[in-house]
């Protein structure tokens, strides 16, 4: 059996330093118009999830956003198992590494959206990017993007790994960073999006890890075609710092109007 980096369940100091594309921080980035995303998506590929439809994202081959990176819709990178719980892998496929990502088919609009995880998400590989979020490809209301996102952005050093994101990142406000430590078997991460705030959440077992709410009402998207999603993928399409594919496991999706 291939020893791989598990999550289960289951996104920046930014420094405007870096040289990177535009979309390489986002969880929600577009995808490249031409033949292979035409021939991708001719006949997606559909799960259920948490008594939700979901499609699985395949790039056909191209480099899509974010990173960018390759998608698979592969039973290897996507599957729901027996119990009902949604798998995402990065795997390596002929030198290629492959990433995951799954679009709830209905958009819910405000309400709270919550992902049930059961094991520690607090030490993933630097490059890796574990991303609970919504999106939508009209760019208005930047996307109408909300995250909670888990990653060192590939900084090895780097002690905070998650954060809470209200697009665009690069507005001062709209980003909070902060550690989750080890030693949680479960947690939920939630964000209750509303006209006056975006209220986030961190818990296990009822006790709150870590809260925060944005306030701005001015920086807060309307509803509007955006879909839940949830990706797994890697930092500007580079490669695990440690060599190792990785799985995650989310357990349940839930929506609270």
């Amino acid at each position: 059996m291939i020893k791989c980096l598990l999550w289960t369940a289951i996104a920046l100091m930014v420094s405007p330093a870096l040289a990177e594309p535009a979309d390489a921080r986002r969880s929600g980035a577009s995808r490249a118009a031409d033949s292979a995303v035409a021939a991708a998506t001719a006949t997606p590929r559909t799960i259920s999830f948490s008594n939700r439809n979901w499609t699985v994202k395949a790039s056909g081959g191209a480099l899509w956003g974010p990173g960018p990176n390759n998608f698979s819709d592969d039973a290897k990178n996507v599957w729901v198992d027996a119990e009902g719980k949604l798998h995402l892998a990065i795997t390596n496929e002929g030198g290629v590494w492959q990433c995951a990502e799954v679009i709830l088919e209905s958009a819910l609009g405000y309400g709270t959206y919550r992902f049930t995880l059961e094991s520690p998400v607090e030490a993933p590989d630097p490059n890796v990017v574990l991303g609970l979020f919504t999106w939508n490809d009209n760019a208005a209301y930047n996307h109408r993007e909300l995250d909670i996102e888990f990653s060192r952005w590939g900084n090895a050093q780097d002690a905070t790994n998650v954060q809470y994101v209200v697009q665009p990142y690069t507005s001062s406000g709209n980003l909070t960073r902060w550690t989750l430590n080890p030693g949680y078997a479960s947690t939920s991460h939630s964000f209750r999006w509303g006209s006056r705030s975006v209220d986030f959440l961190s818990s296990t077992s009822g006790n709150t890890i870590k809260s925060w709410s944005y306030t701005r009402r001015a920086g807060i998207p309307k509803p509007g075609g955006e879909n839940a999603r949830i990706n797994l993928w890697l930092f500007r399409g580079a490669a695990p710092q440690n060599g190792l594919p990785v799985e995650v496991i989310v357990s349940k999706f839930e929506f609270i109007p």
